[in-house]
């Protein structure tokens, strides 16, 4: 028979604090960077001005590489809905010959990861998620009017008890997420007027 060695609850307890500590040094870090860039929001794509014949945009549903369970459709709808509310183009969804331009994207990837932990019970109380998708807007031609390959988009949530419930489908984060990227891409499109 092996004997195991025991593990005072002491020398878990601390090691759950250093871990809590440590987990919070990060989140300060990563706070005070995002300060100092501004609102943490970064745009490494390129536009060039829209022509004045654009008046009809497809944006067809968006591709996911993700696992997340439908967070290209989340993506979709909420980019649709900005554009209806922020601008006069005519909207459609099919990417058809009636389209002057068509807007497409992938989801690359979507993650989240505990930011800090709750130094009681070790749990994880806010996460970062994080979104990558890449971003095309061609006109009829396939001349490109808009392009970011790598637009990468974060936020920082507070959480429930679990990680994995956090992507559910009808969860308020997802929803916050979606906009928050949805009117950051449309802005950063309309800039090039």
């Amino acid at each position: 028979m092996i004997r195991r060695a025991r593990i005072p609850r002491a020398a878990i307890r601390r090691a759950l604090i250093r871990k809590a500590v440590s987990g919070w040094a990060g989140a300060v870090a990563l706070i005070v960077g995002s300060v100092g860039t501004g609102c943490g929001y970064h745009t490494v794509g390129s536009a060039a001005d829209l022509p004045q014949n654009i008046h009809t945009i497809a944006i067809p549903g968006f591709v996911s590489h993700s696992q997340t369970f439908r967070i290209e459709q989340l993506l979709t709808d909420a980019v649709v809905r900005e554009f209806d509310a922020r601008t006069q183009y005519h909207v459609i969804h099919d990417a058809h010959a009636d389209a002057d331009a068509v807007l497409k994207a992938t989801v690359l990837s979507a993650s989240a990861s505990p930011l800090v932990y709750d130094s009681q019970t070790g749990r994880a109380v806010s996460a970062l998620v994080t979104v990558s998708v890449q971003v095309t807007m061609t006109d009829r031609q396939g001349k490109v009017l808009f392009e970011n390959p790598a637009y990468l988009f974060h936020d920082q949530y507070e959480i429930s008890s679990d990680l994995p419930s956090f992507f559910q489908e009808d969860s308020p984060a997802v929803d916050r997420l979606s906009r928050d990227f949805a009117h950051t891409l449309v802005a950063n499109i309309l800039e090039a007027y």
